[in-house]
């Protein structure tokens, strides 16, 4: 027979993913999950873990740094790799004390969020996991910083267990004190997952 008439448009389906993806960074790890773009790897720096000046968040610094235009002498603000305070650690399967913290910077091209959400080892449902771990920031007497969620299976920097002291990851409790201690724990340390959508 013959071909009938073109039938109406259909409806607009969903837009598509506008924003090229997420970004987050992977701490602990020089590598992404599989699946991921690796964007760079490199270490984690910030102000030295006890004066009260200078950036208050962790970074990931790139390995290879670039530089422009520099001068000497003058006011100036310094960063520190960061050193793993864990004596005794669920980090990963080697001793990490005193080491430094690698990082990884990843990029989830089919995803348009990203969501690190403390105390918790799974994602939602609907969220993809990215990875988990524990979370950690600085020492409860030192400056206050950003908390990070570092890797379960975290790695350390080679060649650097000599315990500079420049910036520090520590474990996170939670103290019952408008957190009922049911259901957390504040002899427990606290973990972390990072997830995407």
């Amino acid at each position: 027979g013959l071909t009938g008439p073109t039938g109406p448009a259909g409806p607009p389906g969903p837009p598509g993913n506008a924003s090229g993806g997420v970004v987050y960074i992977r701490w602990g790890r020089t590598t992404c999950p599989t699946g991921r773009e690796l964007v760079y790897s490199g270490r984690a720096a910030k102000s030295f873990f006890s004066r009260t000046g200078g950036g208050i968040n962790y970074q990931c610094f790139p390995d290879d740094p670039e530089y422009g235009a520099y001068g000497t002498g003058g006011a100036k603000s310094y960063v520190y790799g960061v050193e793993y305070e864990v004596p005794i650690s669920q980090l990963g399967s080697i001793a990490l004390h005193n080491h430094n913290a690698p990082c990884a910077v990843c990029l989830a091209t089919t995803r348009e969020a990203v969501v690190m959400i403390p105390a918790k080892l799974t994602c939602p449902s609907g969220w993809t996991k990215e990875y988990n771990g524990y979370l950690m920031t600085e020492y409860r007497n030192d400056s206050p910083c950003t908390f990070e969620c570092i890797d379960h299976d975290a790695e350390a920097v080679p060649g650097t267990e000599a315990n500079t002291n420049g910036a520090l990851f520590y474990h996170v409790e939670a103290v019952c004190n408008g957190l009922p201690c049911d259901p957390y724990d504040p002899e427990k340390e606290l973990t972390c997952v990072v997830c995407t959508k």
